[in-house]
Protein backbone atom coordinates (compact mmCIF):
# COMPACT_ATOMS: atom_id res chain seq x y z
CA UNK A 1 0.00 0.00 0.00
CA UNK A 2 1.48 3.36 -0.98
CA UNK A 3 2.11 6.29 1.30
CA UNK A 4 -0.29 8.41 -0.73
CA UNK A 5 -3.10 5.92 -0.28
CA UNK A 6 -2.60 5.92 3.48
CA UNK A 7 -2.82 9.70 3.65
CA UNK A 8 -6.17 9.56 1.88
CA UNK A 9 -7.58 6.35 3.35
CA UNK A 10 -11.36 6.24 3.71
CA UNK A 11 -12.11 7.55 7.21
CA UNK A 12 -14.82 4.93 7.63
CA UNK A 13 -12.07 2.33 7.77
CA UNK A 14 -9.71 4.10 10.15
CA UNK A 15 -11.55 7.09 11.58
CA UNK A 16 -9.54 9.30 13.86
CA UNK A 17 -10.52 9.14 17.54
CA UNK A 18 -12.14 12.15 19.19
CA UNK A 19 -8.96 12.70 21.15
CA UNK A 20 -5.95 11.32 19.24
CA UNK A 21 -3.71 12.31 22.14
CA UNK A 22 -5.15 9.33 24.01
CA UNK A 23 -3.27 7.00 21.66
CA UNK A 24 0.41 6.25 21.19
CA UNK A 25 2.19 4.37 18.43
CA UNK A 26 5.38 2.32 18.87
CA UNK A 27 7.47 1.50 15.81
CA UNK A 28 10.10 -1.20 16.15
CA UNK A 29 12.01 -0.82 12.87
CA UNK A 30 14.05 -4.02 12.71
CA UNK A 31 16.34 -5.64 10.17
CA UNK A 32 13.78 -8.32 9.26
CA UNK A 33 10.45 -6.81 10.31
CA UNK A 34 8.74 -3.57 11.24
CA UNK A 35 6.38 -4.03 14.18
CA UNK A 36 3.74 -1.46 15.01
CA UNK A 37 1.69 -1.27 18.21
CA UNK A 38 -1.09 1.24 18.78
CA UNK A 39 -1.96 1.69 22.45
CA UNK A 40 -4.51 3.65 24.41
CA UNK A 41 -3.16 5.53 27.40
CA UNK A 42 -5.27 5.01 30.50
CA UNK A 43 -5.00 5.30 34.27
CA UNK A 44 -5.12 1.52 34.51
CA UNK A 45 -2.09 0.98 32.30
CA UNK A 46 -1.19 0.91 28.63
CA UNK A 47 -3.75 -1.00 26.55
CA UNK A 48 -2.71 -2.30 23.13
CA UNK A 49 -5.53 -1.93 20.61
CA UNK A 50 -3.75 -2.44 17.28
CA UNK A 51 -0.93 -4.70 16.05
CA UNK A 52 0.85 -4.67 12.69
CA UNK A 53 3.88 -6.41 11.24
CA UNK A 54 5.58 -6.18 7.85
CA UNK A 55 8.69 -7.75 6.33
CA UNK A 56 11.66 -5.52 5.52
CA UNK A 57 13.46 -5.64 2.17
CA UNK A 58 17.04 -6.98 2.54
CA UNK A 59 18.62 -3.57 1.80
CA UNK A 60 16.45 -1.42 4.09
CA UNK A 61 18.45 -1.87 7.30
CA UNK A 62 22.19 -2.38 7.77
CA UNK A 63 23.67 -3.30 11.18
CA UNK A 64 20.52 -2.06 12.89
CA UNK A 65 20.52 1.38 11.21
CA UNK A 66 18.28 2.69 8.41
CA UNK A 67 20.03 2.38 5.04
CA UNK A 68 17.11 3.06 2.65
CA UNK A 69 14.65 5.69 3.88
CA UNK A 70 11.99 5.24 1.15
CA UNK A 71 12.18 1.47 1.58
CA UNK A 72 11.70 1.72 5.35
CA UNK A 73 8.82 4.18 4.90
CA UNK A 74 7.08 1.70 2.60
CA UNK A 75 7.46 -1.16 5.11
CA UNK A 76 6.31 1.02 8.01
CA UNK A 77 3.30 2.01 5.93
CA UNK A 78 2.31 -1.63 5.54
CA UNK A 79 2.70 -2.38 9.26
CA UNK A 80 0.83 0.80 10.21
CA UNK A 81 -2.07 0.00 7.91
CA UNK A 82 -2.54 -3.37 9.62
CA UNK A 83 -2.34 -1.87 13.11
CA UNK A 84 -4.72 0.97 12.25
CA UNK A 85 -7.22 -1.36 10.64
CA UNK A 86 -7.27 -3.51 13.76
CA UNK A 87 -7.49 -0.55 16.14
CA UNK A 88 -9.95 1.48 14.10
CA UNK A 89 -7.94 4.60 14.92
CA UNK A 90 -4.73 6.36 13.99
CA UNK A 91 -2.23 7.62 16.53
CA UNK A 92 -0.51 10.92 15.83
CA UNK A 93 2.35 10.45 18.31
CA UNK A 94 5.06 7.84 17.83
CA UNK A 95 8.09 6.50 19.67
CA UNK A 96 10.71 4.77 17.51
CA UNK A 97 13.48 2.36 18.47
CA UNK A 98 17.11 2.66 17.42
CA UNK A 99 19.90 0.05 17.48
CA UNK A 100 23.31 -0.64 16.01
CA UNK A 101 26.96 -0.86 17.01
CA UNK A 102 27.42 2.92 16.90
CA UNK A 103 24.82 3.44 19.64
CA UNK A 104 26.80 4.02 22.82
CA UNK A 105 25.07 3.40 26.13
CA UNK A 106 27.04 3.59 29.36
CA UNK A 107 26.65 4.43 33.01
CA UNK A 108 28.80 7.32 34.17
CA UNK A 109 29.22 8.69 37.68
CA UNK A 110 30.39 11.99 39.03
CA UNK A 111 31.17 13.19 42.55
CA UNK A 112 30.25 16.82 43.00
CA UNK A 113 31.62 18.67 46.05
CA UNK A 114 29.32 21.48 47.10
CA UNK A 115 30.74 24.80 48.29
CA UNK A 116 28.14 25.13 51.05
CA UNK A 117 27.18 21.84 52.72
CA UNK A 118 24.57 23.51 54.97
CA UNK A 119 22.55 24.87 52.05
CA UNK A 120 19.63 22.65 50.89
CA UNK A 121 20.01 21.14 47.42
CA UNK A 122 17.76 22.75 44.81
CA UNK A 123 16.34 21.52 41.51
CA UNK A 124 18.58 23.99 39.69
CA UNK A 125 21.66 22.55 41.36
CA UNK A 126 20.61 19.00 40.44
CA UNK A 127 20.12 20.15 36.85
CA UNK A 128 23.69 21.46 36.80
CA UNK A 129 25.07 18.17 38.19
CA UNK A 130 23.12 16.07 35.69
CA UNK A 131 24.38 18.22 32.82
CA UNK A 132 27.96 17.62 33.96
CA UNK A 133 27.44 13.83 33.89
CA UNK A 134 25.79 13.98 30.47
CA UNK A 135 28.62 16.10 29.07
CA UNK A 136 31.17 13.62 30.39
CA UNK A 137 29.27 10.72 28.80
CA UNK A 138 28.79 12.58 25.52
CA UNK A 139 32.52 13.25 25.19
CA UNK A 140 33.23 9.55 25.74
CA UNK A 141 30.60 8.46 23.20
CA UNK A 142 31.90 10.95 20.63
CA UNK A 143 35.46 9.64 21.00
CA UNK A 144 34.34 6.01 20.61
CA UNK A 145 32.23 6.69 17.51
CA UNK A 146 34.97 8.85 15.98
CA UNK A 147 37.46 6.00 16.32
CA UNK A 148 35.07 3.36 14.94
CA UNK A 149 34.01 5.50 11.97
CA UNK A 150 37.42 7.13 11.41
CA UNK A 151 35.59 10.46 11.45
CA UNK A 152 36.92 12.93 14.06
CA UNK A 153 34.09 15.38 13.28
CA UNK A 154 31.23 12.94 13.93
CA UNK A 155 28.19 14.47 15.64
CA UNK A 156 26.41 12.41 18.30
CA UNK A 157 23.20 13.24 20.15
CA UNK A 158 21.78 12.20 23.51
CA UNK A 159 18.88 9.77 23.09
CA UNK A 160 18.10 8.25 26.49
CA UNK A 161 19.16 9.11 30.00
CA UNK A 162 18.07 7.49 33.26
CA UNK A 163 19.09 7.82 36.89
CA UNK A 164 20.85 4.74 38.27
CA UNK A 165 21.66 5.94 41.79
CA UNK A 166 22.06 9.12 43.80
CA UNK A 167 23.95 9.49 47.09
CA UNK A 168 24.55 12.41 49.42
CA UNK A 169 27.60 11.98 51.65
CA UNK A 170 27.40 8.23 51.02
CA UNK A 171 23.68 7.85 51.80
CA UNK A 172 21.36 6.74 49.00
CA UNK A 173 18.37 9.03 48.44
CA UNK A 174 15.45 9.03 46.03
CA UNK A 175 14.73 12.77 45.98
CA UNK A 176 17.77 14.96 46.77
CA UNK A 177 15.91 18.28 46.80
CA UNK A 178 15.96 19.78 50.30
CA UNK A 179 18.80 17.58 51.57
CA UNK A 180 22.00 19.09 52.90
CA UNK A 181 25.46 17.63 52.46
CA UNK A 182 28.96 18.12 51.15
CA UNK A 183 29.28 15.51 48.40
CA UNK A 184 26.67 14.48 45.83
CA UNK A 185 27.43 11.31 43.87
CA UNK A 186 25.27 10.67 40.80
CA UNK A 187 25.23 7.64 38.50
CA UNK A 188 23.34 8.14 35.24
CA UNK A 189 22.84 5.85 32.26
CA UNK A 190 23.14 7.74 28.98
CA UNK A 191 22.85 6.60 25.37
CA UNK A 192 24.15 8.53 22.37
CA UNK A 193 23.71 7.94 18.64
CA UNK A 194 25.23 9.51 15.52
CA UNK A 195 23.13 12.37 14.20
CA UNK A 196 22.85 10.67 10.80
CA UNK A 197 20.91 7.77 12.37
CA UNK A 198 18.56 10.06 14.29
CA UNK A 199 17.88 12.27 11.26
CA UNK A 200 16.96 9.18 9.22
CA UNK A 201 14.33 8.26 11.81
CA UNK A 202 13.02 11.83 11.85
CA UNK A 203 12.71 11.74 8.06
CA UNK A 204 10.75 8.48 8.18
CA UNK A 205 8.34 9.99 10.72
CA UNK A 206 7.92 13.10 8.57
CA UNK A 207 7.07 10.97 5.54
CA UNK A 208 4.52 9.06 7.60
CA UNK A 209 3.05 12.31 8.97
CA UNK A 210 3.70 11.26 12.58
CA UNK A 211 4.78 13.40 15.53
CA UNK A 212 7.96 11.91 16.98
CA UNK A 213 7.71 11.84 20.78
CA UNK A 214 11.14 10.33 21.34
CA UNK A 215 13.73 7.93 19.97
CA UNK A 216 14.68 5.08 22.31
CA UNK A 217 17.66 2.75 22.37
CA UNK A 218 16.02 -0.64 21.96
CA UNK A 219 17.72 -2.60 24.78
CA UNK A 220 16.91 0.31 27.10
CA UNK A 221 13.28 0.05 25.98
CA UNK A 222 13.25 -3.68 26.78
CA UNK A 223 14.57 -2.87 30.25
CA UNK A 224 11.75 -0.38 30.72
CA UNK A 225 9.29 -3.07 29.68
CA UNK A 226 10.66 -5.36 32.39
CA UNK A 227 10.69 -2.65 35.07
CA UNK A 228 7.21 -1.28 34.39
CA UNK A 229 6.14 1.76 36.42
CA UNK A 230 7.45 0.49 39.78
CA UNK A 231 9.79 3.23 41.05
CA UNK A 232 11.15 0.91 43.73
CA UNK A 233 11.71 -2.10 41.50
CA UNK A 234 14.54 -4.38 42.63
CA UNK A 235 14.63 -6.19 39.28
CA UNK A 236 18.08 -7.38 38.20
CA UNK A 237 18.88 -9.21 35.01
CA UNK A 238 20.71 -9.36 31.71
CA UNK A 239 18.39 -8.50 28.84
CA UNK A 240 19.25 -9.67 25.31
CA UNK A 241 17.28 -8.48 22.30
CA UNK A 242 18.40 -10.70 19.41
CA UNK A 243 17.18 -9.14 16.19
CA UNK A 244 17.84 -9.87 12.57
CA UNK A 245 20.98 -7.74 12.27
CA UNK A 246 22.19 -7.07 15.81
CA UNK A 247 22.25 -8.47 19.32
CA UNK A 248 21.53 -5.79 21.91
CA UNK A 249 22.46 -6.40 25.54
CA UNK A 250 21.56 -4.45 28.67
CA UNK A 251 22.28 -5.08 32.33
CA UNK A 252 19.84 -3.99 35.03
CA UNK A 253 20.87 -3.99 38.69
CA UNK A 254 18.29 -3.24 41.40
CA UNK A 255 16.08 -1.39 38.94
CA UNK A 256 18.89 0.72 37.43
CA UNK A 257 20.20 0.31 33.88
CA UNK A 258 23.96 -0.21 34.14
CA UNK A 259 24.60 0.07 30.41
CA UNK A 260 23.85 -1.24 26.93
CA UNK A 261 26.10 -2.93 24.37
CA UNK A 262 25.41 -4.05 20.81
CA UNK A 263 27.18 -6.13 18.18
CA UNK A 264 26.31 -6.90 14.56
CA UNK A 265 25.41 -10.59 14.74
CA UNK A 266 21.76 -11.56 14.71
CA UNK A 267 19.33 -13.96 13.12
CA UNK A 268 20.27 -12.94 9.58
CA UNK A 269 23.87 -14.15 10.03
CA UNK A 270 22.54 -17.63 10.92
CA UNK A 271 20.44 -17.58 7.76
CA UNK A 272 23.48 -16.63 5.66
CA UNK A 273 25.48 -19.52 7.11
CA UNK A 274 22.67 -21.95 6.30
CA UNK A 275 22.44 -20.57 2.76
CA UNK A 276 26.19 -20.93 2.20
CA UNK A 277 26.43 -24.40 3.69
CA UNK A 278 23.45 -25.83 1.80
CA UNK A 279 23.73 -23.78 -1.39
CA UNK A 280 20.34 -22.14 -0.91
CA UNK A 281 19.00 -18.67 -1.58
CA UNK A 282 18.61 -16.43 1.44
CA UNK A 283 14.82 -16.75 1.27
CA UNK A 284 14.91 -20.57 1.17
CA UNK A 285 17.49 -20.66 3.97
CA UNK A 286 15.21 -18.47 6.11
CA UNK A 287 12.29 -20.83 5.51
CA UNK A 288 14.47 -23.78 6.47
CA UNK A 289 15.63 -22.00 9.63
CA UNK A 290 12.02 -21.49 10.67
CA UNK A 291 11.47 -25.26 10.26
CA UNK A 292 14.51 -26.13 12.40
CA UNK A 293 12.44 -28.25 14.80
CA UNK A 294 10.66 -30.15 12.06
CA UNK A 295 11.19 -33.95 12.24
CA UNK A 296 10.66 -34.19 8.48
CA UNK A 297 14.02 -32.60 7.63
CA UNK A 298 16.15 -35.11 5.70
CA UNK A 299 19.19 -36.49 7.60
CA UNK A 300 21.76 -35.18 5.11
CA UNK A 301 20.18 -31.71 5.20
CA UNK A 302 19.92 -31.87 8.99
CA UNK A 303 23.66 -32.61 9.25
CA UNK A 304 24.67 -29.60 7.13
CA UNK A 305 22.07 -27.45 8.84
CA UNK A 306 23.41 -28.30 12.30
CA UNK A 307 27.00 -27.59 11.19
CA UNK A 308 25.99 -24.17 9.86
CA UNK A 309 24.15 -23.30 13.07
CA UNK A 310 27.01 -24.53 15.28
CA UNK A 311 29.61 -22.51 13.37
CA UNK A 312 27.65 -19.28 13.62
CA UNK A 313 26.59 -19.98 17.20
CA UNK A 314 30.23 -20.10 18.28
CA UNK A 315 30.88 -16.67 16.77
CA UNK A 316 27.68 -15.25 18.29
CA UNK A 317 28.57 -16.64 21.73
CA UNK A 318 31.99 -14.98 21.51
CA UNK A 319 30.22 -11.70 20.77
CA UNK A 320 28.10 -12.12 23.90
CA UNK A 321 31.17 -12.79 26.03
CA UNK A 322 33.04 -9.76 24.64
CA UNK A 323 30.03 -7.51 25.16
CA UNK A 324 29.58 -8.62 28.77
CA UNK A 325 33.31 -8.15 29.45
CA UNK A 326 32.87 -4.47 28.56
CA UNK A 327 30.59 -4.03 31.59
CA UNK A 328 33.70 -3.67 33.73
CA UNK A 329 31.86 -1.57 36.34
CA UNK A 330 29.64 -4.56 37.22
CA UNK A 331 31.24 -6.54 40.05
CA UNK A 332 28.81 -9.47 39.86
CA UNK A 333 26.55 -10.36 36.93
CA UNK A 334 22.81 -10.85 37.54
CA UNK A 335 21.77 -14.48 37.63
CA UNK A 336 18.95 -14.32 35.10
CA UNK A 337 19.14 -13.76 31.34
CA UNK A 338 15.94 -12.67 29.60
CA UNK A 339 15.68 -13.05 25.83
CA UNK A 340 13.47 -11.39 23.24
CA UNK A 341 13.58 -10.65 19.52
CA UNK A 342 13.18 -12.93 16.51
CA UNK A 343 16.67 -14.42 16.84
CA UNK A 344 15.75 -15.83 20.24
CA UNK A 345 13.26 -18.13 18.47
CA UNK A 346 16.16 -20.26 17.27
CA UNK A 347 16.18 -22.96 19.97
CA UNK A 348 19.97 -23.34 19.90
CA UNK A 349 20.50 -19.79 21.20
CA UNK A 350 18.75 -20.10 24.59
CA UNK A 351 20.04 -23.67 24.84
CA UNK A 352 23.71 -22.72 24.49
CA UNK A 353 23.31 -19.89 27.00
CA UNK A 354 21.57 -22.19 29.47
CA UNK A 355 23.88 -25.22 29.18
CA UNK A 356 27.29 -24.00 27.92
CA UNK A 357 30.33 -23.10 29.99
CA UNK A 358 30.75 -19.67 28.35
CA UNK A 359 29.91 -17.84 31.57
CA UNK A 360 32.77 -19.24 33.66
CA UNK A 361 35.30 -16.53 32.74
CA UNK A 362 32.79 -13.78 33.58
CA UNK A 363 31.78 -12.56 37.07
CA UNK A 364 28.85 -14.94 37.51
CA UNK A 365 28.51 -16.62 40.90
CA UNK A 366 26.80 -19.59 39.25
CA UNK A 367 25.24 -20.66 35.97
CA UNK A 368 22.65 -18.05 34.88
CA UNK A 369 19.00 -18.97 34.37
CA UNK A 370 17.85 -18.30 30.80
CA UNK A 371 14.27 -17.71 29.64
CA UNK A 372 12.23 -15.93 26.98
CA UNK A 373 10.35 -12.81 28.05
CA UNK A 374 6.63 -13.52 28.10
CA UNK A 375 4.66 -10.44 26.94
CA UNK A 376 1.94 -11.40 29.43
CA UNK A 377 4.46 -10.80 32.22
CA UNK A 378 5.33 -7.26 31.08
CA UNK A 379 3.89 -5.07 33.87
CA UNK A 380 1.42 -2.32 33.13
CA UNK A 381 0.86 -3.19 29.44
CA UNK A 382 -2.31 -5.07 28.52
CA UNK A 383 -3.05 -6.65 25.15
CA UNK A 384 -6.68 -5.85 24.34
CA UNK A 385 -6.53 -7.36 20.84
CA UNK A 386 -7.27 -10.91 19.73
CA UNK A 387 -3.74 -11.16 18.34
CA UNK A 388 -1.45 -13.25 20.54
CA UNK A 389 1.87 -11.47 21.09
CA UNK A 390 5.12 -13.36 21.61
CA UNK A 391 8.64 -12.42 22.70
CA UNK A 392 9.32 -10.76 19.33
CA UNK A 393 6.96 -7.90 20.30
CA UNK A 394 8.57 -7.13 23.68
CA UNK A 395 10.82 -4.40 22.25
CA UNK A 396 7.81 -2.58 20.79
CA UNK A 397 6.05 -2.89 24.16
CA UNK A 398 9.10 -1.34 25.80
CA UNK A 399 8.96 1.53 23.33
CA UNK A 400 5.40 2.22 24.48
CA UNK A 401 6.66 2.42 28.05
CA UNK A 402 9.42 4.88 27.11
CA UNK A 403 6.89 6.97 25.21
CA UNK A 404 4.56 7.11 28.22
CA UNK A 405 7.51 8.08 30.45
CA UNK A 406 8.30 10.95 28.09
CA UNK A 407 4.73 12.21 27.82
CA UNK A 408 4.16 12.00 31.59
CA UNK A 409 7.36 13.92 32.20
CA UNK A 410 6.14 16.72 29.96
CA UNK A 411 2.78 17.04 31.70
CA UNK A 412 3.55 16.39 35.39
CA UNK A 413 4.93 18.64 38.12
CA UNK A 414 6.19 15.82 40.40
CA UNK A 415 9.88 15.56 41.23
CA UNK A 416 10.04 12.33 39.24
CA UNK A 417 8.74 14.18 36.17
CA UNK A 418 11.05 17.14 36.72
CA UNK A 419 14.00 14.79 37.04
CA UNK A 420 12.94 13.03 33.85
CA UNK A 421 12.91 16.37 32.03
CA UNK A 422 16.36 17.20 33.36
CA UNK A 423 17.67 13.85 32.16
CA UNK A 424 16.23 14.34 28.66
CA UNK A 425 17.14 17.97 28.05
Amino acid sequence: MSLLSRKHTDKKKTSRPKDPDDYLLALDIGTEFVKALIAKKSKNGIRIVGVGKAHEAPTNIFSGAIADIPGVVKTCEEALYKAEKMAGVRANEVVVGIAGELIKGNTASIKYRRTNATKPITEEEMGYIIKKVQQKSGERARREVAIETNNPDVDVRLINSALVSLRIDGYKVANPVGFKGKEVEVQIYTAFAPLVHISAIERVCDELQLDLVTVAVEPFAVCRACLGDDLDSSFSGIVMDIGGGTTDIAIVEDGGVEGTKMFSIGGRSFTNQIANKLGLSFEDAEKLKLLADSPSMKPEIRHKFDLAIARNLEVWQSGVELALEEFNQVESMPQQILLCGGGASLAEIPETLATGDWYQELPFSRRPIVSLIDPNDVPGIINDTDRELDHTFVTAMGLLRVGIDTLMGADSTSFRAKLARLLRN
